[in-house]
């Protein structure tokens, strides 16, 4: 028997939202296993890469430009840490993580890298 658009659009729709809810679970399950290897290994931020800029298209475009030309990255150096591995070089915008501690009463030399 044949089924007419509406009925194909209707099945769509449903395996749709039936694969939205499975990937959901899955996520959890290894959201559950990163945490589980996170604490295990007692992992930062700054181990997993997390807390720099995020890398775009253009970014990266731009990486490759100046790699090519032998210029040399600029100097990151870290001077403010926190226990959950957040950084930042003491150069432009105070990252969320630190405005947020500043402004529950913490100082900027409790996060000072000696």
């Amino acid at each position: 028997m044949s089924k007419t658009l509406a009925q194909l659009k209707k099945e769509i729709a449903n395996l749709t939202r039936e694969a939205e809810k499975l990937q959901r679970k899955e996520i959890e399950g290894v959201v559950v296993r990163i945490k589980e290897a996170i604490e295990a290994y007692g992992l930062t931020a700054a181990d997993l890469g997390l807390g720099g800029a995020k890398r775009g298209p253009k970014l990266a475009a731009a990486k490759k430009v100046t790699a090519k030309r032998g210029r040399k990255k600029a100097g990151g150096e870290v001077k403010f840490r926190d226990e959950s591995g957040n950084v930042w070089g003491g150069r432009g915008p105070r990252p969320k993580w630190l405005r947020d501690a500043l402004t529950s009463g913490k100082q900027l030399s409790d996060f000072a890298v000696e």
